[in-house]
């Protein structure tokens, strides 16, 4: 008894573990503690449970909720940034950057970066700089709390869309911020910037599409770096501020799906970059697609993680990719530390078009998904479905990866969502194990040639269809949007953007005749041809829209698994175990089970030997799973999908696991809550 009372100040003086960044430090999505383990997690409930009530149709909140001294930081899918007490879930603060103005435009916000007594949040084309403890903002940053991050990039701050989903990263007195721009013409470029946290000032530039005299610039077209875009780190970034590197994981260069107006390889899309975090020099670079014109860009943030070598331990970095691929790369020079191949692939059948004669495919770790869709793998679900799915699979070259994207029509497979998605993958430094959720969902993209007469068809037609049936839920339709939507509100869209959309502003009165068209049907927004095939963003051919390809019931069009949680170890390049990931709540009412399902949010590791994970889409469960075997240990139901990653954090000798419910993701219901758990209290 004395030795137990002696220990208990020792106890109580016990420092909490916080969860101070977004994926966890070095971006591993790893947790040391262990009072939550094996051998308990069945007892895991509800410590509390947020509803910001900001849900409405196709919201999403995918906030990683950032702890720090006992407070929980995230944002709402209204994008209210909300402080709570990580305990409790009593809001302490919230800050609401639209002034009160009315919401009804869905956004992507992926979480908030703290530094020191500050907090930072984007906001469409603003950065934010908040108090910490009172969510008011900071009058000393930049103008009255914000600045714009169309600002400092070289060219017109009006004729931009740039934003950022994903939140910076603190180097010394620095963040450092990736960006959102179009993936459509005309572009913007998505440099990497560092700004001045007391300030807002811009402290340095790295172009993702090189300037003139810069390394790589011979990779585009001499004029490419005034109009071009994309190349942009819209997943975020790593810090390593022990060796004072940061790493990029970049996107593909706009237009997505052709590209006869930036003919080469152009660097720096589609990269994996370090860069010098205090100067934003080039360090190195590794390109994971040549002239992408399949929308193959990285889709999260880089890891880094500690593998061993012939009996040595070398630092690393790990980037999974769309294509179901993982790429180990030494952090220091970024030589591939599994062999890489140089293959051949097909050529364009698209005038203007010139791809690259080969694309890089890691020999090892293995593909963590199919990559190709072949007869062989059509639905079985019902014999009508297979059917119908097998006829519309004739219509579509269907060659694997690195088909080249025709008027035919193309299968992608992985699809443009993946393989692996936005939230990254969790590492254990103890096994050397890589946790990655993916998907299995072609989608379909066949491409038309451009109209030269229509100003909706210039604009619009690539997402929403020529006959605005759009592809939902991803891209709505919009026909009767005048019966949904008032004209104003519809005009605001369009200038402003929304989700993935950008803004259209440089259209100015082009967004009233747009307007109208989509009002009446009538369009009368004509576009001189002439005039338009001189303007350099104008291309030959533009994709028919974003299509999800499912079967007629609404499912994938393939054998499951639709959806998969991997181990993957980086010591060896081997998977170590795979199981479905989600399920149909419907198909488990026929006896349908274990199908997987489309997800998407990233998963979080301990050391007590667990795997934490939401993100599947319709069944909007939260699960446990053993790390070493992948046995499913625990599941709940959320109050909707947890489309986001977890945070573990211990405050006052309690352990919480905490994830955001936004769902809202091709066509799932739509939330606003955050849930935590932790076990009973005795």
């Amino acid at each position: 008894m004395k030795i137990l009372l002696l220990l208990l100040p020792a106890l109580a003086l016990a420092a909490d573990t916080e969860w101070p960044v977004n994926g966890g430090p070095n971006n591993i999505r790893y947790s040391t503690l262990n009072q939550i383990n094996r051998e308990n997690v069945t007892r895991l409930q509800v410590a509390w449970t947020y509803d910001a009530h900001d849900a409405f149709k196709d919201s999403e909140m995918q906030s990683n909720p950032i702890v720090v001294d006992g407070m929980l930081y995230a944002t709402t899918p209204k994008m209210r940034v909300i402080a709570l007490s990580a305990t409790t879930g009593r809001e302490i603060w919230s800050f609401d950057p639209s002034g009160g103005a009315k919401i009804t435009r869905r956004f992507r916000q992926r979480g908030v970066t703290v530094y020191q007594d500050r907090l930072f949040v984007t906001y469409r084309n603003f950065l934010y700089c908040l108090d910490r403890k009172t969510g008011t903002p900071v009058q000393s940053f930049g103008d009255n709390g914000r600045i714009d991050l169309r600002n400092g990039l070289g060219r017109p701050p009006e004729t931009m869309t740039v934003s950022a989903s994903s939140p910076g990263v603190i180097f010394e007195d620095m963040i450092i911020m990736g960006s959102t721009v179009p993936e459509t013409l005309p572009g913007s470029p998505g440099h990497i910037r560092a700004f001045d946290v007391h300030t807002g000032a811009q402290r340095w530039i790295f172009h993702t599409i090189p300037h003139p005299g810069e390394f790589g610039y011979d990779t585009w077209p001499p004029e490419a770096y005034k109009i071009n875009g994309g190349a942009n780190a819209w997943a975020g970034l790593t810090i390593d501020t022990k060796l004072g590197m940061v790493f990029a994981a970049t996107g593909s260069a706009s237009f997505d799906f052709y590209g006869s107006n930036r003919i080469g390889d152009n660097l720096f899309a589609d990269c994996v970059l370090a860069l010098d975090a205090h100067t934003g020099k080039r360090i190195w670079h590794f390109q994971g697609v040549h002239h992408d014109v399949w929308d193959l860009d990285f889709p999260a943030a880089p890891s880094l993680v500690t593998v061993t070598r012939d009996g040595k331990k070398v630092e690393a970095v790990a980037q999974i990719a769309k294509t179901g691929y993982v790429f180990v790369l030494d952090r220091m020079t970024g030589k591939p530390l599994f062999p890489v191949s140089s293959r051949k692939v097909l050529p364009s059948t698209l005038e203007g078009e010139k791809l690259s004669e080969t694309q890089p495919y890691p020999l090892k770790p293995p593909p963590f998904t199919r990559q190709a869709f072949t007869p062989a793998m059509v639905t079985n679900l019902t014999p009508e479905a297979h059917a119908a799915v097998l006829a519309a699979l004739k219509t579509f070259d269907s060659n694997g990866m690195f088909t080249p994207p025709s008027l035919r029509g193309t299968m992608l497979m992985p699809g443009t969502d993946g393989g692996a998605e936005w939230g990254g993958a969790a590492f254990d430094p103890d096994t050397a194990l890589l946790y990655v959720n993916a998907n299995e969902q072609p989608w379909a993209i066949r491409m038309v040639t451009h109209d030269t007469t229509s100003l909706y068809n210039n604009n619009c037609a690539s997402c929403h269809r020529s006959d605005r049936t759009g592809s939902p839920p991803t891209f709505p339709s919009l026909i009767d949007i005048g019966k949904r939507r008032s004209r104003t509100e519809i005009a605001s869209i369009i200038r402003e953007g929304t989700g993935r959309m950008p803004g259209f502003d440089y259209l100015e009165k082009g967004i009233d005749q747009i307007v109208d068209f989509l009002v009446t049907g009538k369009d009368t927004a004509a576009v001189d041809p002439e005039a338009a095939k001189k303007d350099p963003n104008w291309q030959k051919y533009r994709n028919e829209g974003y299509i999800l390809f499912r079967d007629p019931n609404g499912y994938p069009p393939l054998t499951p698994p639709w959806g998969t949680l991997n181990a993957i170890d980086l010591n060896k390049g081997e998977i170590r175990w795979q199981i479905p990931l989600g399920e149909y709540p419907e198909l488990v009412a026929k006896g349908i089970k274990n199908t997987g399902s489309d997800n998407y949010g990233g998963p979080v590791v301990t050391a007590s030997g667990l795997l934490f994970i939401g993100a599947t889409n319709f069944d909007k469960k939260f699960r446990a799973f053993d790390k070493l075997t992948g046995k499913m240990l625990w599941e709940t139901e959320l109050p909707a999908a947890g489309n986001a990653t977890p945070s573990i954090y211990e405050i006052d000798g309690r352990e919480y696991v905490a994830i955001v419910c936004g769902g809202g993701k091709n066509g799932a219901p739509s939330g606003s809550s955050i849930v935590a758990f932790a076990l009973p209290q005795s």
